[in-house]
């Protein structure tokens, strides 16, 4: 299943799980957190009803769900180094259980310390267009870009609390974030979930960034400046606004089918 290399040190870890979220949020974070952290390739998640696809990145071909270890110091008691799970790949529906069940057997023999969820929600009135996986949240939507947390365990809770994430009251998590989860729960686990509030139109740089900052709390060794994925947001919307004016003049006749893709 998750086969690492042999070298990689796993006890007292802190896991963080970057699956598919809305905005795409929990990739942008991943490939921050393995830029920012300097965290390396390890291994991967091997599974023959996977997909056979491989992702490449600079020549390199990669596994569709990737780990990624390395020692930056975070503030969870005993906690002393970072592996990260990563992927663009929506697990199957089929897959989810047999494969949480595997990772948490894994975690107990490797000795991991704690967990934090990446995840993502949608706006208010926007569908997420996960599949049916999208999260349904019932959150108190204000001006700003929201958060939310969910802890397994009582220590988790009030680290939340701690950092200034409301508790999520009520709602309903799908897919393999709501499998480990659940399973996080009944074993009594120190694993938390930060969810951000996402525009599921496009990838939400800087959502991701709102998340990241909220990461500081943990990872204080490094901070971790989200500037950069600020500056990203601003020349995306750019981007988007050229495009949608671009459609507006072909739809009106002012324009050809070209202007949306040199203007």
């Amino acid at each position: 299943m998750l086969r690492l290399n042999a070298d990689v040190k796993t006890d007292n870890a802190m896991v963080i799980t970057c699956f598919p979220t809305v905005g795409m949020v929990s990739s942008i974070v991943g490939h921050y957190l393995i830029d920012h952290l300097d965290l390396e390739y390890v291994g991967g998640l091997v599974d023959p009803r996977l997909p056979s696809i491989s992702l490449i990145q600079k020549g390199v071909p990669l596994p569709p769900i990737r780990a990624y270890a390395g020692e930056p110091t975070c503030t969870l008691e005993g906690c002393t180094q970072i592996i990260l799970l990563m992927s663009e790949l929506v697990v199957p529906e089929q897959l989810v259980h047999e494969i949480v069940w595997k990772l948490f057997e894994w975690s107990k023999e490797k000795e991991i310390k704690a967990g934090v969820v990446i995840d993502a929600f949608a706006k208010t009135g926007m569908k997420a267009n996960l599949n049916g996986a999208e999260p349904t949240v019932d959150y108190d939507d204000t001006d700003g870009i929201d958060l939310v947390g969910i802890g397994a365990n009582e220590e988790m809770r009030d680290k939340l609390v701690e950092m200034g994430i409301p508790l999520l009251e009520q709602g309903v998590i799908k897919g393999i974030n709501a499998a480990i989860l659940s399973e996080s729960h009944r074993r009594g686990l120190g694993l938390m979930s930060i969810m951000v509030e996402a525009d599921p139109r496009f990838p939400d740089a800087r959502a991701a960034a709102v998340l990241i900052e909220t990461l500081n709390a943990l990872l204080p060794a490094i901070e971790l400046d989200h500037a950069p994925l600020i500056k990203e947001a601003e020349q995306l919307e750019l981007q988007l606004k050229e495009m949608m004016e671009g459609a507006a003049a072909i739809s009106e006749g002012q324009g050809t089918p070209n202007s949306m893709l040199y203007g």
